[in-house]
């Protein structure tokens, strides 16, 4: 079916199938439609000039290059110019270079100054200094990180981060406290150690806490440098599950497994009798004893091992009727059947 619009100066028809209609037209739709003509007439406008374009864009990275070239100049003169008192400017070892090499030089060793603050800890002497007598110091320093030894962090879409206390923490603390000075050393920011910490020792068994601040940062990795803890090496134990944290003193760590997360894990209940034993026998330099157990994947497991092979050996003597007190060195690392 065809539709024919015709528009006249006083009327509109409309024909359908042969059938005309008048439909005048009103003042105001005249002014629309002559509207209408007029726009459809105008030719449309020309488009932006690729000349102008370029112009704003050259423009823009004139004051990127212009900003960045003003900051750089501004830190040279703010980190190069010499120090000055009531005299002047002092001279140093760059005194005698030309002014902008001075600038330049000087800038770097203040770079190079802010960067080694970054990664060395914020304080040389990380623990205040031992106990005087009358005041009781415990005779060893037990060094713990967190994650993966005391907690293991757990996320899920419900609750997000959480973190899962290990199996045996309460009787671990309590146990270690009577003879360790116990430090907490973790690689963790304060804000996620620090309220999880009040959490989990809410007796204060443990007597210092370290975080993060505290580390070396060396080739991105947080370390940990035992010569900042102002304690006689000879008796930190540092227990950890990562070896690449104590890289300068290996021989203070035992390094354990990782706790996943399962509740049937009871090497916290081993680790104790492990120091317990350390603190009875009073070793003189516990690095002798974790060089031997850092031999082993599982130092816990070889330990336990140790003891049952120990305790069969006992039960041979006591049948030989051989008494007498055993030396340390066989009660702990089991020296009489390390060969076997």
């Amino acid at each position: 079916m065809n539709k024919i619009l015709w528009i006249g100066s006083l009327h509109k028809s409309l024909a359908y199938g042969g059938k005309r209609e008048a439909i005048l037209l009103r003042p105001s739709e005249k002014i629309w439609l002559k509207a209408a003509r007029q726009s459809a007439q105008k030719p449309q406008e020309n488009p932006p000039r690729p000349k102008l374009r370029r112009s704003k864009k050259f423009f823009g990275y004139s004051i990127v290059l212009g900003s960045l070239f003003s900051t750089v100049l501004w830190a040279i003169y703010e980190l190069g110019k010499p120090e000055v008192d009531h005299r002047g400017p002092i001279e140093d070892e760059f005194s005698h270079l030309p002014w902008f090499r001075q600038y330049l030089m000087r800038m770097w060793h203040s770079l190079q100054y802010y960067q080694k603050m970054m990664e060395e800890p914020q304080m040389v002497k990380l623990l205040p200094d031992v106990l005087p007598p009358p005041y009781i110091q415990p005779p060893y320093s037990l060094v713990l990180e967190i994650k993966d030894i005391l907690v293991h962090p757990d996320w899920t879409y419900q609750t997000g981060w959480r973190f899962k206390k290990r199996p045996g923490v309460d009787y671990f603390l309590q146990q270690c406290s009577r003879n360790f000075e116990i430090v907490i050393y973790t690689s963790e920011q304060g804000m996620t150690a620090f309220p999880l910490l009040d959490a989990l020792d809410p007796y204060g068994y443990i007597s210092y806490r370290l975080v993060r601040g505290a580390t070396d940062l060396v080739e991105g990795q947080h370390t940990k440098n035992l010569d900042y803890l102002n304690r006689d090496l000879s008796r930190v134990i540092v227990v950890d599950c990562d070896p690449n944290t104590t890289p300068l003193h290996p021989d203070n760590s035992l390094v354990m497994t990782k706790w996943l997360g399962n509740d049937d894990d009871v090497q916290l209940f081993d680790l104790t009798a492990f120091l317990q034993l350390v603190a009875e026998h009073q070793v003189t330099d516990v690095r002798e004893v974790l060089r031997y157990y850092r031999q082993f994947e599982d130092p816990i497991e070889q330990f336990k091992d140790n003891q049952r092979r120990l305790q069969e050996q006992n039960q041979e003597n006591v049948q030989a009727s051989v008494t007498g007190p055993r030396p340390w060195n066989l009660t702990l690392m089991g020296r009489s059947f390390r060969g076997s």
